[in-house]
């Protein structure tokens, strides 16, 4: 059955008339008049008999009129409340964000964002593995240099920057050829030089530590065992305190921060409203601007 043409049937039945249904709702008395002829041959029988004196419900349209009266009002209510739900963010939120930017920004973000939208409540997800955001039921997901995914969209809100980072106490090599160094490194690391500011400085890490994570590099670097490797972001507090001293940026290497959800045509408001709000969190597109 037409949900329209039976929708267009009641307004006219309780409106009394084609022209008073017209009048209320703007539409003209020809196509109500067309809905309810439509509706008539789907079913077979005359709902409504037409006279000199106006409209009457015949005995099966006043049948269909006491049957559907409450539930076309709740499917009225069903449609407004869906229009609302296009553009009021609400619900919960679920989020997958890797382990390092979760335990640095993720709980400031999450009570920031639901402050701000109070229908909505936020389960964080600290992760670096890639989640799959359908089979897992995420709403969203912080990644680091996504790989492009046809299945995924979402946008770019900050980036950072690689850098060699010591203690003031550990002395840096001048610049002209490669120089060995006590490398504070991560347990992936693999041999190879870091050449920083477009070749001004060349080191040579020799592991001396390996830790899995970077507070921890970050704190052996203070603790001056060596030089390390991090994205600036997390040093940053420490160099603008002297605590430690940056030698330079890895040259062509970038850390781009994204917030994805999947490519579904109409997103859900809470999804659409999280990524505007990362985006305005960092308005500059930095991670050291806001850290």
């Amino acid at each position: 059955m037409d949900l329209n043409a039976l929708s267009d049937f009641a307004l006219v039945a309780m409106n009394g008339g084609l022209g008073k249904a017209s009048r209320a709702s703007g539409r003209s008395k020809a196509t109500l008049s067309r809905r309810i002829a439509d509706l008539e041959e789907q079913l077979g029988v005359r709902l409504i008999e037409r006279s000199a004196r106006g409209l009457k419900l015949t005995e099966a349209g006043q049948m269909l009129m006491d049957r559907t009266e409450g539930p076309m009002h709740e499917v009225v209510d069903a449609m407004t409340s869906a229009r609302e739900g296009l553009s009021v963010p609400r619900g919960r939120l679920r989020i997958a964000s890797p382990v390092l930017f979760s335990q640095l920004a993720m709980g400031g973000i999450s009570a920031e964002f639901c402050t701000a939208y109070p229908e909505v409540s936020c389960e964080v997800v600290a992760d670096d593995r890639l989640v799959d955001l359908v089979e897992e039921q995420f709403d969203a997901a912080i990644r680091i240099n996504p790989s492009p995914d046809s299945s995924l969209v979402g946008r770019c809100f900050a980036k950072d920057r690689l850098v060699v980072v010591a203690a003031p106490s550990v002395p840096m090599p001048k610049p002209g050829k490669v120089s060995p160094v006590l490398g504070i490194v991560s347990t992936s690391f693999q041999a190879g030089n870091w050449t920083l500011d477009d070749g001004r400085l060349v080191l040579e890490p020799i592991p001396r530590l390996r830790l899995s994570s970077f507070l921890m590099i970050r704190d052996a670097a203070i603790a001056g065992a060596g030089v390390a490797l991090m994205p600036q972001s997390i040093a940053w507090n420490q160099l603008t305190r002297g605590e430690l001293v940056q030698w330079g940026m890895v040259s062509g290497v970038e850390v781009a921060l994204w917030v994805l959800h999947t490519s579904r045509r109409l997103p859900a408001p809470k999804v659409r409203a999280f990524v505007e709000f990362m985006c305005e969190r960092y308005p500059q597109g930095s991670l050291v601007l806001n850290g």
